[in-house]
Formats: C-alpha cells, structure tokens, sequence
C-alpha cells in the first residue's frame, strides 16, 4: 500500500474503474481529480494504492483529521466531501480482502497520532464491506458500524411503466397525470435525455442558475453560491462526459428549463447525482415528472440499478423508488495494543455497547 498524490497513474486508474468489484464514479479519476482541485488544494488528501504483479489493484483517498465530530480524536479517514456520495474504495474482482489487509497493514504502521480508521459512506450489501468485516474478524480489530441509514434505490427487472404502476398508487399517478396535463396547457412541455457532451457548457450553466433561484440559492448552499463548488461541478461533469459516464435529463416549459438531473452510469449500477427544479413550478411537481422519465433507466441493460444519492427518507424521491441501499459509517482499530484499547473505549462510547465487530 503506498499513499500517491501524483496524476502519473491515470490510464491505470481509469482501468481499474472498469474492473472494480463494486462501482463508485465517485473514486474514479476523472471525478476524483475534480474533487481534489476543488477542495484540497493544500493537496493534504493522500491516494492511498494496492498494486499487484505492477497494475493497480486498488485506490481509496485518505486524510488526516484531528478531530471527530465534535470531539479532539485524531484519525484517518477515507475522504468524501459533501458533493460525493460513496465512500467505497475502488478495488479490482478478486482483490477485496487483500486491500483492506494492506490498507490496515499501513495504518497501523503510519499512524501517528491517530487514533483508530474512519469510514464514511459505505454501501452495506457488498462483497467490499463483507470483506472487511471478515478481515477484522480475522484480525480480532475492534472495529464498529457507528452510524446506518437507508437511501432510495431503483432496483427491478420489471420494465419502467410496469415499475411506475407498481411503486405509485392509481390515485397517485392520477393526480401526476393530471399535473402533467396542467403543465402542459402553461406553454410547450419537452423531455430532453442527452448522453454526450452536446450544448454540455450551456446546460451546466442552467443548471447552477436554476438551483441558485431555489431554496439552496437563498440559503447559500446552491453550488453556484461558492467559487469551489461551481467549478467542481463544471469539471466534474465535462469530465464525466468525456469518460462516457454522464446521462443528463431535463424538462422544458417553452424551452425553459424546469426541472434538472445529472446521473453518473457506471455499470453494473448507476448513480443520480445532483437534480434541480424551478420552485415556482412547484404545484405542478415537475420533480417527480422528470423522475417518471428517469425510470427509462430500468430499460439499460448495462445497469441493475440506480442509487439516488438523496437523504434518508427524502420525501420525492420515495415516492416512485421503492428499493433501499443501507449506507454505513464504520470505526476500526488501528496501531498498537495501548491505541486500539483506546479505540475500543470510544467505539463503546459512541454506539453504547462493547465493539463485536463490524
């Protein structure tokens, strides 16, 4: 396990994203490299890497935080800022237990003074997380899952309409009907679905102006809010395109743009990255008409399902996705007796039992 900062590795990383046992467009390069110009421009984020016979085998961006929530706990952790969604390690088929061995292997011996490995974002149901939890089990590492939660997920093998009259009520799609309908008699309505880079600049800037007008916009979390975020956003997505990974959908009221969405497609899943509607469309729920057409994704053979990347029970989306992905945060053991005993009695602290593992 080596910890790189260095852009020579990127027809290897870019090779190792098609491999990868579990997909995470938000480890792949073309994002990741957004993300650290963006946000780490101290470059204090380290690329942690498993090679193996000189490919490369495994990637997970670390850092060295010196505080854990509100508390003075120094620690590792695997990094994922507020835009990014998944936490998990990209990790070529057959390498699983062999990555998380070394990559604790060099926690333990570059600790410091942290205190134990934080883990953010990870998908539960997965061969990356069941090999984790059977290499801490085999290594009797204290280690805990310290926070779950469930987010929509778009899961099925029934065909999208056959999906819709499935996950929705009659009186529910009646209703969407009937708004569809309304909308329509406000000017000209058009669904757009666009996977190349066409016109790409011009959709990002409507996007951003389009969320900015929202409650984000006056709260100051709209991306197009900070320099940082609206330039991330730019790179990302031209970067998604150009690695063929971007599918973008919008809606259009006399060619204005209403409601927005941006989905990662990285086979043999998906990812829906950032959405947007015009509020004052809101009784209309241009939102959930946009995600009607988003089930054409169900018809991808190359893709079993979509993650939405939304809160918890978030109240649109879970209307229409009925599946769930449980996403988990995890603490481990790292570094001598005296420091995972430490470890042991924060776990203990924070979850309110003695640590059984993951």
């Amino acid at each position: 396990m080596q910890p790189w900062r260095t852009r020579g590795i990127d027809a290897a990383w870019d090779a190792l994203a098609q491999c990868a046992v579990e997909p995470n467009p938000f480890a792949e390069r073309w994002f990741m490299q957004a993300s650290l110009d963006a946000f780490d421009q101290a470059g204090e984020v380290q690329l942690a890497t498993l090679e193996h016979d000189g490919a490369l085998v495994g990637i997970v961006p670390l850092a060295r935080l010196n505080r854990y929530a509100e508390y003075p706990f120094p620690h590792i952790t695997g990094w994922v800022h507020h835009n990014a969604f998944c936490g998990a390690p990209l990790v070529a088929t057959g390498y699983e237990h062999a990555f998380w061995r070394e990559l604790l292997i060099w926690c333990d011996s570059h600790a410091g003074a942290r205190l134990f490995l934080h883990l953010s974002h990870l998908p539960k149901d997965g061969p990356l997380f069941s090999a984790l939890r059977e290499v801490t089990a085999s290594q009797h590492r204290a280690s805990a899952i310290v926070h779950r939660e469930e987010r929509a997920l778009l899961a099925s093998d029934l065909a999208p309409d056959a999906y819709f009259e499935a996950s929705m009520s009659s009186k529910k799609r009646k209703e969407l009907r009937r708004q569809a309908k309304r909308l329509s008699e406000e000017g000209a309505l058009r669904f757009e679905r666009v996977t190349d880079a066409t016109a790409l600049s011009e959709w990002i800037g409507r996007f951003l102006a389009l969320e900015q007008t929202g409650w984000k916009g006056a709260e100051g979390s709209a991306l197009a809010c900070a320099s940082d975020t609206r330039q991330f956003f730019r790179d990302a997505l031209i970067a998604a395109a150009v690695a063929g990974r971007l599918e973008r959908l919008a809606l259009y009221l006399d060619e204005r743009p209403i409601a927005m969405l941006a989905n990662f497609i990285t086979p043999p899943g998906a990812y829906s990255f950032k959405t947007t509607f015009d509020e004052d469309c809101a009784r209309y729920s241009p939102g959930v008409l946009l995600q009607r057409e988003n089930l054409d994704i169900l018809a991808n053979d190359a893709v079993a399902w979509c993650d939405s990347c939304a809160a918890a029970d978030h109240p649109m989306i879970e209307r229409i996705w009925r599946e769930k992905r449980p996403i988990v945060r995890v603490s481990i053991a790292i570094g001598g007796q005296v420091r995972r005993t430490l470890c042991k009695a924060i776990l203990r602290a924070e979850t309110g039992a003695f640590p059984k593992g993951l």
